[in-house]
């Protein structure tokens, strides 16, 4: 059988789905096409049903789920791992609200967070997550929200963090936070979706016993190719809840929808 399936060009993303890219996938008959984009633009594409399996934000899920099932693998969720917020001058939480940020895409979980923790910030730019940090060194941004392997390396760029949202989030609800995940369309069915979670969990499980055999496929498309930043991200967003959800992951899941829509976000 043959499908689509979209993530992003991110480490974790890369890394995990390695197996996906280069060969059928699990060598169990299935084949492939594999899309590489930014996480809003899968985000956007979701919206269409575009592709059979994608990865999006747990943001964009919320708005999807008519069409798309949630796969209990191949989600970026877990503790200290969230959004910063940064800017170019030292800026107190309550100056937020009046400045211009930089969002790294209006239906990320990153753009969820900021809604919810400063729900009167109304001055916001959407762009693509690697042009956040571009917008402030020019000054058209007064801060923005980082996401992926931007957040680590802001200090070299000379900017402060106003907020780690992602802190914020688990003092708020104790729970992990939940980024981005793996869903699947409805209309492939019980059978196959089963059996392309497993496969799936069984490319990630390599990946993290063999990183070393994904990592050329991940250096050519991250965004930042110094070798520090790429294992430091996947060491962040490729956790035990990549491999399986869990009821913790879950849980997390829910507490972020009845927020979600406590604060109008979603229906």
């Amino acid at each position: 059988m043959n499908f689509s399936m979209g993530y992003s060009p991110c480490p974790n993303d890369t890394s995990m789905f390695h197996d996906v890219a280069t060969r059928p996938l699990g060598r169990s008959g299935y084949k492939v096409s594999v899309h590489l984009h930014d996480v809003e633009t899968l985000n956007r594409l979701a919206l269409k049903a575009t592709y059979d399996i994608t990865k999006i934000s747990f943001h964009a899920y919320l708005l999807v789920r008519e069409h798309y099932q949630l796969l209990n693998t191949g989600a970026a969720l877990g503790f200290g791992c969230g959004p910063l917020l940064v800017s170019r001058t030292p800026m107190t939480p309550a100056g937020v609200t009046h400045s211009r940020i930089a969002v790294p895409g209006e239906l990320t979980t990153a753009h969820l967070l900021l809604r919810l923790w400063a729900p009167e910030a109304q001055q916001k730019i959407f762009v693509p997550y690697d042009r956040v940090m571009g917008l402030l060194r020019t000054g058209e941004a007064d801060c923005g929200i980082l996401i992926h392997e931007s957040r680590f390396v802001y200090q070299q760029a000379g900017l402060t963090c106003i907020m780690d949202l992602g802190q914020w989030w688990e003092q708020e609800t104790s729970h992990p936070i939940p980024l981005g995940c793996i869903v699947a369309r409805k209309s492939l069915g019980t059978t196959i979706i089963s059996e392309c979670e497993s496969l799936l969990r069984q490319s990630i499980i390599r990946s993290r016993a063999h990183p070393e055999d994904s990592a050329l496929y991940v250096r050519e498309n991250a965004r930042e190719i110094d070798e520090t930043v790429i294992k430091k991200h996947v060491h962040m967003f490729v956790t035990d809840f990549s491999v399986n959800l869990g009821e913790a992951g879950h849980k997390a899941i829910t507490v972020l929808e009845a927020r979600a829509r406590k604060a109008g976000v979603i229906p």
